[in-house]
């Protein structure tokens, strides 16, 4: 029987089922991130020196999004993108799963930096911070509508946080599967001129893939900054 498509995103329990696939390519990402970060010299390697950019970028980014309120931040922020954005890059490996492509992962991630950020506001704004379901100068005859309306947006922040992620990571997967199914089947029958193009399109988006695997860590970090700074600079 042939494999499914949607078989690379089944999590398989290892050792008495204490363990999965899953929290096995966190494991490793978090031994890659310690061996890379135990390594720093005096004079700094190319990978040194391309950490240090991407930090000095973040605590940029964390400084221009909380207006220099937020750079205690930045230790969560610059985490969650190497665990990401290295989650991302390990699952376009052949055989590796990723656990990013999981909306259980990413909305686990994203809720629980929504309700980060809400006792954050809550501890500093008190029962201020409910102020900002209610846009300045609107009429308060649609107070109880906007109000609505804000909360309904506040909350789906979660939801379009984590979707977002694990949307666009499964989609390339699927992609990736169909692709190689296509060049594989031709190749099986003899045609190996018309198996070139599956074959070819799957460089470019491999290409395409390892874009999105950072650009969507980027994002997903800079959604989370924004979201502190509407805590600590209530409008």
């Amino acid at each position: 029987m042939a494999a499914s498509f949607f078989d690379q995103f089944n999590i398989v329990r290892i050792i008495g089922g204490l363990i999965t696939n899953s929290s096995i390519m966190m494991l490793i990402l978090l031994s890659l991130i310690l061996i890379v970060s135990c390594s720093y010299k005096l004079i700094p390697t190319r990978l040194q020196a391309i950490q240090e950019i991407v930090y000095t970028h973040f605590l940029g980014l964390v400084k221009d999004s909380t207006a220099n309120k937020g750079t205690h931040y930045f230790t969560l922020i610059i985490t969650l993108f190497m665990f990401i954005a290295g989650l991302n890059m390990l699952g376009l490996f052949p055989y590796v799963f990723t656990p990013t492509a999981h909306i259980v992962i990413t909305f686990g991630l994203s809720l629980s930096i929504l309700i980060s950020v809400t006792i954050l506001g809550i501890t500093q704004f008190r029962w201020d911070f409910a102020s900002m379901m209610m846009p300045s100068g609107a009429p308060l005859l649609l107070a109880p509508l906007l109000v609505m309306i804000e909360t309904l947006s506040y909350i789906s922040r979660a939801v379009s946080l984590g979707v977002r992620l694990a949307a666009n990571l499964s989609a390339g997967h699927l992609l990736f599967a169909i692709l190689a199914s296509f060049g594989f089947t031709m190749i099986n029958k003899g045609m190996l001129v018309l198996s070139l193009g599956p074959i070819l399109v799957m460089i470019f988006i491999t290409l395409l893939e390892i874009a999105v695997a950072l650009i969507q860590a980027y994002v997903f970090c800079l959604l989370t900054a924004i979201y502190i700074n509407d805590t600590l600079n209530l409008h």
